[in-house]
């Protein structure tokens, strides 16, 4: 029982570092309908601002967020202003360019790093409290926490502020929304620099778990896809509850199947999802032209 309590506990908290990693791509593919390959580079880039922030000016990891946060936002208003934007009308053409800044920021990382492996240790990093038998992990109680307020306070704000409403309509339908007032292209840096930002809170989050490297926003950016599609396209709660689903799978499969097949068990699972039902768990028909759907 005890093992058994393990394993689901391990894969609750995995799913809360996957759900912390995929709110903010499927926020950008439900309004900009681009999908962003870069989303892992956009964790990346806030684990080593965190690592700057931890070293040079002594901030903790958790306060780091007050900063990442900000630099990755207007880091992803730029990212749509002069590039995404510019080929608004060529579909593909910001897929793969969202491919060839994937490229770029992991490139430049390993210039300036050199490849070293950076990591971060707080006095929490090794703290853990007792669930029953099993030992939780502290920082990764705090990343579950921490999804879990993203979660409702996008959902809420989605539903219940003007700029949420915005957003709302322009994923709808853009022309309609423009005819209405909204300024589209606005709507959109706001959203991108949004999904950057979170992506960055997601880094901050994960720097005191995770040992630094430009190759780490490979390791979240399958799975996070995995779970977009699996929970819905352009579903804040699907994202959130598909994390938790993906990461139950992987530490089910890791644990009474072979650890080597983990990833291909969710793998399976995203194949099989494509196929029988390609709007997700809780995406509704069309969300893939339509856009973001705030479940009511």
């Amino acid at each position: 029982m005890g093992t058994l309590l393990s394993v689901l506990l391990s894969g609750l908290l995995l799913g809360g570092l996957y759900s912390l990693v995929a709110i903010g791509l499927n926020l950008i593919f439900g309004v900009i309908r681009v999908v962003n390959f870069a989303q892992g580079e956009f964790v990346m880039l806030g684990m080593y601002a965190t690592f700057v922030a931890y070293n040079l000016l002594h901030i903790d990891p958790y306060l780091a967020i007050l900063l990442v946060f900000p630099l990755l936002f207007v880091f992803g208003i730029l990212v749509q202003r002069f590039i995404l934007q510019r080929l608004q009308n060529e579909p593909m053409m910001q897929v793969f360019a969202t491919f060839g800044l994937l490229m770029l920021l992991q490139n430049l990382v390993l210039a300036v790093t050199g490849g070293a492996a950076y990591s971060i240790r707080t006095p929490l990093s090794s703290m853990a409290i007792a669930v029953g038998p099993v030992q939780v992990s502290v920082p990764r109680v705090i990343a579950l926490a921490a999804v879990t307020a993203v979660a409702l306070i996008l959902q809420w704000g989605l539903r219940n502020t003007m700029t949420g409403k915005a957003v709302r309509a322009v994923a709808q339908d853009r022309r309609a929304a423009r005819l209405m007032g909204i300024d589209v292209e606005r709507t959109y840096m706001l959203t991108f620099g949004v999904g950057a930002g979170l992506a960055g809170m997601a880094g901050a989050l994960l720097t005191p778990i995770f040992t630094l490297s430009p190759q780490i926003g490979g390791n979240f950016i399958l799975a996070a896809f995995a779970v977009v599609v699996l929970g819905g396209l352009g579903s804040v709660p699907g994202a959130y509850i598909g994390g938790f689903l993906i990461g139950m799978t992987e530490a089910l499969a890791g644990y009474y199947l072979d650890p080597s097949l983990k990833q291909a068990a969710w793998f399976a699972i995203f194949i099989i999802m494509l196929i029988v039902r390609p709007t997700g768990l809780f995406g509704l028909a069309g969300a893939e032209e339509v856009g973001l759907r705030v479940q009511e």
